[in-house]
């Protein structure tokens, strides 16, 4: 289907954002959600992905005292209210970094279909399968 047809159908994007950065130290973490949370907030189909040092965004009890900066993850609990039901994790980049899924936030959002039940949006997967989710996706933004 054409990119006009789409529009005019009111067809609605896959929106791929790919988080490839620590959480502080600059502001593509913070800007990146913030983004994403917003694009949910207009109806796209949003998706998030976690690689390199990326995954430290979901590490759970993350205390940012030390370096001065404000702690905006308590924010990543708000993206199942916007309907964001899915966020992929690469695997080899938590293993490469020592983490493992039990490290990262419980992340759930409300199934309505399912009689709004709890469900995760962490999905870890391999690499391979995360290029796949990539090159299937209509929009893709990196920070």
């Amino acid at each position: 289907m054409s990119e006009e047809a789409n529009q005019s159908s009111g067809q609605v994007k896959q929106f791929l954002y790919v988080n490839r950065r620590a959480p502080h130290g600059s502001n593509y973490a913070q800007e990146g959600l913030e983004v994403a949370l917003i694009g949910a907030a207009f109806e796209q189909d949003v998706v998030m992905a976690y690689v390199d040092d990326g995954v430290f965004q979901l590490k759970s009890q993350q205390d940012t005292s030390d370096i001065g900066t404000k702690n905006f993850g308590a924010t990543y609990g708000a993206l199942g209210d916007y309907d964001v039901q899915t966020i992929y994790v690469e695997k080899e980049s938590l293993e490469m970094r020592g983490l493992t899924e039990d490290d990262l936030m419980p992340l759930v959002y409300e199934d309505e279909d399912d009689d709004w039940e709890e469900k995760p949006m962490i999905n870890i997967v391999s690499a391979c399968q995360l290029a796949e989710i990539i090159d299937q996706s209509d929009v893709v933004l990196n920070f």
